[in-house]
């Protein structure tokens, strides 16, 4: 991972291609220091003492632009030097680029960097009238020159007049890319297990030229699933909803790996990341979200979740490659117990007078202890309690509440009931168990026995009719 440099992070030449303002075919424009002008050029400062600045439409006397769809004439009416000051720090890494061309002939221009009233020749640049020469370097900015001039020389132009001579487009002057990665987790938590979290993923480009190639990567969190269909670029290039297939779109979910894969940027394709523009730009950059739920594996636990990017800097004579990590998103997640209640009857065939011998059972499976765990468990219509005995917590026969306590993981309880079966009925008896924390399976919170009672048999043989005595 490259290491930035220090504050100011980007660096970059404003309007380097000269698309502002926008022109049908050639206009002399004043510069950037005539705002009170109602159109004039941005960023662009010119030596002429007129002020002006030339810019041509792609086209305009079979001059076709270099980049976009306007170029600039070095000398306007004049012959002159255009230039930009820009904020720098010492021992930063400039890159420049740009594409001149002669207008009637060969003309020759140089490039000067520097401070201010103290620029230094950096080179030369003569080219003829049928194609653009495109030029790269780099430049460090030397200890102590906070500002530094970026300016264009016209040295000569073919026929003579001052008024003609060196189309320039397409330039760049500045630091490298730089994408800084944000990610945030919605909604902030704390969550429950079976919860579902959004991961949101911001990347800007704070440094001066484009990110290109720019793919992110993000592998899902242990213990969590995917939540299918839900890849999207929310804003920036692309923006909208994307499938979740590899080769169709510029975002996929590589079930084998768990990771999910975003190509970011103007251009990007189902195959490779785009251009991302610095924030003078694109402000906002471009940010994606995609969803997952919380499995038990995460109860009690802090989900921690990076994202990474890949890009190319390709201000220099080769690529250069680069990446960039996010902070944390973390999500906590409350404790989660799966309970389970079993009750069975010892008979479930009685009669009327006989005791009735309940015996409940509750077991914790997990992941996290569970406290505060309660069996209701009401006696119905038909029995009276006579006893309970249980392993653990205490019984309450008015109300019907195992109050049991806390239970570490794979902790069992037991609870025999008695009761006495006072007529004849059918009866069910339904035990819950609850806790504190939320129970991932709750199918198995519930358990009920049906018990019938009989009415008692006769306890002797009818009596005799009696007999008088003789």
């Amino acid at each position: 991972m490259s290491t930035p440099p220090p504050v100011p992070l980007r660096v970059a030449l404003v309007n380097g291609s000269f698309e502002q303002p926008s022109v049908t075919d050639m206009a002399f424009l004043p510069d950037a220091s005539q705002t009170q002008a109602s159109r004039y050029v941005p960023g662009w400062l010119t030596t002429a003492t007129d002020h002006m600045i030339e810019l041509w439409h792609s086209g305009f006397n079979g001059v076709p632009s270099a980049e976009g769809e306007q170029f600039a004439e070095l000398n306007a009416n004049q012959v002159s030097t255009l230039y930009q000051d820009l904020p720098t720090t010492p021992g930063t890494t400039l890159y420049w680029r740009l594409h001149h061309r002669g207008r009637q002939g060969q003309d020759t221009m140089a490039l000067d960097i520097g401070a201010p009233g103290g620029t230094v020749e950096q080179r030369t640049f003569t080219d003829g009238n049928t194609a653009w020469g495109h030029y790269t370097g780099t430049y460090t900015v030397p200890a102590g020159q906070t500002l530094t001039r970026f300016a264009f020389r016209s040295v000569s132009a073919a026929g003579g007049n001052r008024g003609v001579g060196n189309f320039l487009d397409g330039i760049f002057f500045g630091t490298a890319p730089h994408v800084v990665l944000a990610k945030a987790a919605v909604p902030e938590g704390p969550l429950d297990v079976g919860d579902v979290v959004t991961y949101r993923i911001t990347a800007r480009n704070e440094g001066g030229g484009d990110a290109e190639r720019l793919t992110l990567t993000d592998v899902l969190p242990a213990g969590t699933t995917y939540v299918p269909g839900s890849l999207r670029i929310v804003d920036g290039p692309h923006a909208g909803v994307k499938t979740d297939r590899a080769g169709d779109d510029q975002a996929a979910y590589d079930a084998g790996t768990r990771t999910i894969v975003f190509r970011l940027g103007t251009g990007a394709s189902a195959s490779q990341g785009g251009s991302l523009a610095n924030t003078a730009v694109l402000p906002g950059g471009t940010t994606v979200e995609y969803r997952v739920r919380l499995g038990p594996e995460t109860a009690g636990t802090r989900v921690a979740n990076t994202a990474a990017a890949a890009y190319e800097n390709r201000l220099g004579p080769a690529p250069e490659p680069l990446t960039s990590t996010s902070g944390e998103a973390v999500t906590e997640v409350r404790p989660a117990a799966d309970l389970t209640v079993t009750k069975a009857a010892d008979a479930t065939t009685v009669t009327v007078g006989q005791t009735v011998v309940y015996r409940l059972s509750v077991h914790n499976a997990g992941p996290s202890p569970a406290t505060g765990v309660t069996v209701a468990d009401r006696l119905p219509g038909g029995l009276v309690f006579l006893s309970a005995d249980t392993d653990l917590g205490t019984y309450a026969p008015e109300t019907g509440t195992w109050s049991v306590g806390g239970m570490p993981v794979g902790a069992r309880a037991v609870l025999t009931l008695r009761a006495k079966a006072t007529r004849p009925v059918r009866v069910t008896n339904t035990a819950v168990v609850t806790a504190a924390e939320k129970d991932p399976d709750p199918a198995n919170n519930t358990d009920s026995v049906a018990v019938c009672v009989e009415p008692a048999p006769a306890c002797c043989a009818p009596c005799a009719p009696c007999v008088p005595r003789a």
